[in-house]
């Protein structure tokens, strides 16, 4: 991939970034390309740090085919370099084990105040809604956070919301474990996104 980060101004990436539709079907990504940006993406603020998201990547002629019916056969599916899912956890609680352990060994937390938040957690996960929105809210903040990585490193992207969920769950054996959040299509633009303006701020603000 072209940029570097460290010399990428995110004030012109927030302003440059559109949903790109069409793309330079030549323009072949790397295995690596792609992990370097789900580990941004797993960057992202999470509640609890529990970070209740999961990636399924489909990169490649046969996997993007493959996935391109059930997104009601959408050309962007298999013109971009790679088409990431952005699954939602629903039962995050369970990496509480590990990642509070890491915190311990490095001494950023307490045994004790570890079975407190552990506590907090399980808790929460208890109830339905919460564990359903917690998958929902955290992910998406996955999911635009590898947008803007990917437009800081100089490709493109569409969120996409239109795709057939309980095809894709049967269709890749996706564990009743995650939810479906959205498809996000990766790779250089052929034609720009389409300009949109934006509700003017106070349309959209209350001061108090």
């Amino acid at each position: 991939m072209s940029a570097n980060l460290t010399n990428v101004d995110i004030f012109n990436v927030l302003t440059e970034r559109r949903a790109v539709k069409v793309y330079d079907k030549s323009y072949k990504l790397s295995k690596e390309d792609i992990e370097e940006l789900l580990t941004l993406a797993g960057r992202a603020p999470s509640a609890w740090n529990l970070q209740q998201w999961h990636f399924v990547v489909f990169h490649g002629d046969e996997a993007q085919q493959k996935l391109s019916p059930i997104a009601f056969n959408q050309a962007q599916i298999t013109e971009s370099s790679a088409v990431i899912a952005i699954l939602g956890d629903l039962e995050a609680n369970k990496n509480a084990e590990e990642i509070f352990a890491n915190d311990i060994e490095k001494g950023r937390m307490t045994p004790e105040l570890a079975e407190v938040i552990k506590g907090q957690i399980n808790g929460a996960y208890q109830n339905a809604e919460y564990k359903r929105d917690a998958a929902n809210h955290n992910s998406s903040l996955a999911a635009m956070q590898l947008m803007l990585a990917a437009k800081g490193k100089g490709l493109d992207t569409c969120a996409i919301g239109g795709f057939n969920r309980k095809a894709f769950v049967e269709e890749f054996q996706i564990s009743e474990r995650y939810l479906p959040i959205m498809l996000i299509t990766v790779g250089k633009a052929l034609a720009p996104g389409r300009e949109t303006d934006r509700l003017s701020l106070d349309k959209i603000t209350t001061w108090l």
